[in-house]
C-alpha cells in the first residue's frame, strides 16, 4: 500500500537547515522515495496550521518510508533539521 509521509516544518535556522536539504534527495531517493510538495504559500481552508513549509513525501510502502526515515544515513541528516527547526511528522497510508 502507497505511504505518504506529511512534514509540517518550522523553520528557525535557514543556514542550517540547507545543510539538510544538501544531502535529503540523495538519501530519499535511495529509498525509492518522492517529493510530492514541498510548499511554504500553503492556503489553509480550516483549523490550524504549524510551520512555514509542508512536505509531501511518497513511498511505496509503510516499511519502505520506515526504511528510509530509520536509516542510518537519514537519522544522522534528520540532526541538521532538529537543530533548525520545529516539525510534525507522520505518515498516511494511500488508498490502493
Amino acid at each position: 500500500m502507497t505511504c505518504y509521509i506529511l512534514a509540517e516544518i518550522q523553520i528557525d535556522d535557514r543556514s542550517r537547515y540547507a545543510d539538510y536539504e544538501s544531502g535529503f534527495l540523495t538519501i530519499l531517493r535511495a529509498y525509492e522515495g518522492q517529493v510530492i510538495a514541498v510548499d511554504e504559500a500553503r492556503i489553509l481552508l480550516e483549523g490550524q496550521a504549524f510551520g512555514q513549509r509542508t512536505v509531501i513525501l511518497k513511498f511505496a510502502s509503510e516499511v519502505a518510508a520506515l526504511n528510509w526515515y530509520e536509516s542510518e544515513a537519514y537519522q544522522k541528516l534528520m540532526t541538521h533539521r532538529q537543530a533548525a527547526s520545529q516539525a510534525n511528522v507522520s505518515i498516511i497510508h494511500g488508498l490502493d
